[in-house]
């Protein structure tokens, strides 16, 4: 990735900067984009005359920026222009918020919506297909349950879609799954104009830029976005001020050529959601054993381990990161037995500088854990997934029963074993929101599975940027790039999983440098500004 240039000589002072560099320091002086120099106040002055501008934190806390590790850029700034379902109450108010956007919106070619979840609806299922037709007029219609492995459609949306009633996933009146979903989903997103494509693009790159994010790993694919959307996003984000974006295109790759393709698109690995398996949600992620709650069905297989050993086997021979989705624990079996397999067969010392990486890894077992640590497999995780629906009662819970659902995203035992981690949010499947990621880590709705604020934080900046095989950036330390972010927080804090953690760690003489109380009901942290590249992305207006 290019650096993007900087205009001045910038000292930042009378703040917290958060900086393992210097656990106390409350200066930071970027220079041509990267970061100089951090340090103390006293310093500071030495610095004052020989810079272009000197910025006066008064008090506020700068920590690296964010990265989101899982993003579907163009599919988040949909949800934000347009027909957003998450939260709704009642099947009612989700039919009501249709027929009020296909109002809003008389010009458009189909319309798309997204976060329907029935399991939180009273009338626990979905909108049939005659409720949509009525409510978008007889237009075609998209419209994604909350974790955008099913769908429900208009009948005028299945008019443009040939055979589509021949498919696997076809459903008569219900939601669509697997080869039925790709089909609609490639037809809905083919109708989707340029000018509507960047605007929503726009807007989510912006929303990530006033959320204190820097980079996105953007995770696209043939069956999830397009080639067009990668690449006019990528051309988006290089021409024009906002978060980096990181693009991965989900593709098997078999040969040398088939690598070359990737690059040819600007994907920096063919990785993301190369599909293995589906969603607990929507009873498609592939289990060992079959769902509680629909014990007929043990999930939907993609790739098998035969399929994992070649896609990795070839990537790592072209020195191109491979990676896959993975949620179920059947997946991740496979998922391991294929890495185990093509490491025998490439050697496992590539395998592992190779870093590839494994989307979501909810269902892992301790021998998975293990290989994950044996092969260096990065787990890009997302916490809010089980702030959404861990807990006793939960989505999980539903699916698998609570006792498996217990076992879920279980990420202390990842750190444990040296696996490294990389935060996201899978947006729009959970809202961008990094600060509610981290906080989701550390207080995890099964205690055994928390992580201290500073571990998941650093997952969520550092741990992004590793991801991507670069060990110099996500943090601030001279020499670093200049992504970062001013916050308006409070009382600064050393939290940990429990109290059984040696009270040292939090004293302030320990040298540990704090993070903003993220303890649950409080106040998250707000993003002043965020600087990418010694460029400043966004800045919250003046109230």
């Amino acid at each position: 990735m290019k650096e993007r240039p900087n205009p001045t000589t910038v000292l930042l002072r009378n703040g917290d900067v958060h900086s393992p560099a210097d656990p106390f320091a409350t200066a930071m002086v970027v220079e041509r984009g990267h970061i100089a120099w951090v340090g103390s106040e006293g310093a500071a002055d030495s610095f004052a005359d020989g810079v272009d501008e000197v910025v006066d934190l008064d008090g506020a806390l700068v920590t690296p920026a964010f990265t989101d590790a899982h993003v579907h850029t163009t599919a988040t700034g949909l949800a934000l222009t347009g027909l957003d379902l998450t939260g709704t109450a009642t099947l009612a108010e989700a039919l009501g918020r249709v027929r009020a956007h296909a109002a809003a919106r008389p010009a458009d070619r189909i319309l798309i919506g997204h976060g329907w979840d029935a399991d939180r609806w009273p009338e626990r299922r979905p909108p049939s297909r005659a409720e949509l037709d009525e409510a978008a007029g007889g237009r075609p219609l998209y419209l994604t349950r909350a974790d955008v492995h099913s769908a429900v459609v208009t009948t005028a949306l299945l008019d443009l879609v040939p055979n589509l009633r021949e498919l696997s996933g076809f459903s008569a009146d219900g939601p669509l799954t697997d080869a039925a979903h790709h089909a609609v989903r490639t037809a809905a997103h083919a109708a989707v104009t340029p000018a509507q494509r960047t605007e929503a693009q726009r807007a989510a790159l912006a929303r990530a830029a006033s959320l204190g994010i820097g980079s996105v790993h953007e995770c696209a694919g043939p069956r999830i976005s397009g080639e067009e959307d990668l690449t006019g996003l990528l051309r988006l984000a290089a021409e024009e001020p906002g978060p980096r974006v990181v693009g991965y295109w989900a593709e098997a790759v078999a040969s040398a050529k088939d690598a070359a393709r990737i690059r040819e698109l600007g994907a920096v690995g063919a990785a993301g959601d190369l599909f293995v398996d589906g969603s607990l949600g929507s009873h498609t992620a592939c289990l060992h054993e079959p769902y509680a709650d629909a014990p007929h069905t043990t999930g939907t297989a993609h790739l098998d381990a035969a399929g994992v050993a070649a896609h990795v086997a070839a990537c790592t021979e072209a020195g191109l990161q491979a990676g896959f989705h993975a949620i179920g624990d059947a997946a991740l079996t496979a998922v391991v037995e294929g890495v185990r397999a093509a490491s025998a067969k490439v050697g496992q010392d590539r395998v592992r500088a190779a870093r590839h990486r494994i989307e979501h890894a909810e269902m892992l077992t301790p021998e998975h854990i293990a290989a994950f640590a044996e092969f260096a497999l990065t787990a890009s995780v997302q916490p809010a997934f089980d702030a959404a629906w861990g807990g006793e009662d939960g989505m999980y819970a539903a699916r698998l029963g609570r006792e498996r659902a217990r076992t879920l995203n279980p990420y202390a035992a990842l750190l444990r074993a040296g696996v490294p981690l990389a935060l996201g949010s899978d947006s729009p499947v959970t809202p961008l929101d990094p600060w509610g990621t981290v906080r989701a880590a550390a207080f995890h709705r099964t205690p055994e599975h928390r992580v201290s604020v500073r571990a998941a934080f650093t997952a969520h900046t550092r741990g992004g940027w590793r991801a991507i095989g670069r060990d110099d950036a996500g943090v601030l330390v001279p020499g670093a790039p200049a992504d970062y972010a001013v916050w308006e927080a409070g009382e600064l804090v050393v939290q940990v999983p429990d109290t059984r953690v040696a009270n040292w760690s939090t004293d302030p003489r320990s040298g540990t440098p704090g993070l903003p109380d993220l303890t649950p009901g409080g106040q998250l942290p707000v993003c002043v500004r965020t600087v990418v590249g010694g460029r400043t992305v966004h800045e919250r207006p003046n109230e």
